[in-house]
């Protein structure tokens, strides 16, 4: 089974590869655009972990806990990436490829203006704290509009 942690490391990975800085906030919403891709492509997850609608943006709560000690810092890994199925590491190169070379605040603000994002924070401000959850089926119909335009 796929998880968050593997795609996070695929990902990372690649930006080591492509010369990208990644942090823990731009982690995030690259991870929150894998799995919305892949819905809206798909229609299935690509792991099961949920995404919160914390004040800068969705967010996985355990991959965020793990990588806060790099606070703003590039989170640098020497693991070997892991193997995908063709279909999946396709759709993450796309992805990288697309969403890597976006500072980090400016993808977050992206996901502000994405209804997936917006529905689950039910007009909570952003300067309030919100760990209400993603809902899949925003995320899968909004990237199922998208990848159909």
């Amino acid at each position: 089974m796929t998880t968050a942690q593997h795609v996070a490391d695929f990902l990372l990975a690649l930006a080591d590869e492509r010369g990208e800085e990644v942090n823990n906030l731009k982690l995030q919403k690259l991870l929150y655009y894998a799995q919305a891709w892949h819905l809206g492509r798909h229609g299935v997850p690509l792991f099961p972990e949920k995404f919160q609608a914390w004040s800068t943006g969705p967010v996985i709560p355990a991959l965020y806990w793990k990588y806060k000690p790099f606070s703003i810092r590039h989170i640098a890994t020497h693991a070997e990436p892991p193997v995908f199925d063709p279909a999946a590491a396709l759709l993450l190169r796309e992805v990288a490829g697309e969403y890597l070379a976006i500072d980090e605040y400016d993808l977050a603000s992206l996901t502000y203006r994405e209804s997936p994002f917006q529905n689950a924070r039910g007009g909570v401000d952003l300067s309030e704290p919100c760990e209400a959850e993603l809902s899949e089926t925003d995320m899968r119909e909004q990237f199922r509009q998208l990848a159909a335009a």
